[in-house]
């Protein structure tokens, strides 16, 4: 019961405050241009986390979708192939981050299988030092904190609790693809910078679901899904 009582006054006190975690101090955080405050989860890494996600204004808040690679929503909510940035219209007709001919338009390849810092949504609206985390980074924050399905303000969604006391939630704020917001509320879905080099059509991302799920996977590129950033400690 302790624990548990801990936990949820972790979500509390996200869902109450932006708020700077640890013993870490305002100036000694990466000034990262949009967001003020960074989570200390106590990784290996020592990567802070953002305490919300790209474009939203609290840690409840869903924030923008991004399609992998593209900076901004799409401008007329349609997610696919033909209004996807990085193709010539169509599946397997890739411009950028294709490490196979079969999947690259006239046998397109570059072998870039990291976002660019041009192509990251965190660093193109958040400025130089936010960025969008690796496949490893989302498997690093599974593998150093506890998942537990809870609400902050009302919104569904996953707080990630750490060794230190500290926490990170996570709406469950589901994905668009085509022209609608879907599974909103039950699932949540969250880009990495890495390319699936298998499939570059697609790239990794991080899932999480009502029933308990909490894995690193891959899907396609033209979906939008919100982007939570991370930066590093000075």
């Amino acid at each position: 019961m302790k624990k548990l009582a801990k936990v949820l006054a972790s979500a509390m006190l996200i869902c109450a405050t932006m708020f700077f975690a640890g013993n870490e101090k305002e100036e000694d955080m990466q000034p990262i241009l949009g967001v003020d405050n960074w989570v200390d989860l106590g990784l290996p890494s020592g990567l802070l986390w953002a305490t919300c996600n790209v474009g939203a204004n609290s840690p409840e808040d869903y924030g923008d979708y991004f399609a992998w690679g593209e900076t901004q929503p799409q401008p007329k909510g349609v997610y696919e192939w033909s209004t996807y940035r990085y193709c010539n219209g169509g599946y397997g007709q890739l411009t950028k981050y294709c490490n196979y001919s079969a999947y690259g338009y006239n046998g397109f390849t570059d072998d870039l299988t990291t976002l660019q810092p041009d192509d990251d949504a965190a660093t193109a609206n958040w400025g130089d030092g936010a960025r969008t985390p690796t496949k490893a980074e989302w498997q690093e924050l599974i593998n150093h904190t506890t998942a537990q399905w809870t609400t902050c303000n009302g919104v569904n969604g996953r707080l990630l609790s750490a060794s230190n006391g500290n926490s990170l939630f996570l709406p469950a704020a589901g994905g668009r693809w085509f022209s609608s917001l879907n599974v909103a509320g039950s699932y949540g879905y969250y880009w990495s910078s890495s390319l699936s080099t298998d499939n570059p059509n697609c790239a990794w991302k991080f899932d999480f679901a009502l029933c308990g799920q909490v894995v690193v996977i891959y899907d396609r590129r033209i979906d939008g899904y919100p982007v939570r950033a991370v930066c590093s400690a000075r």
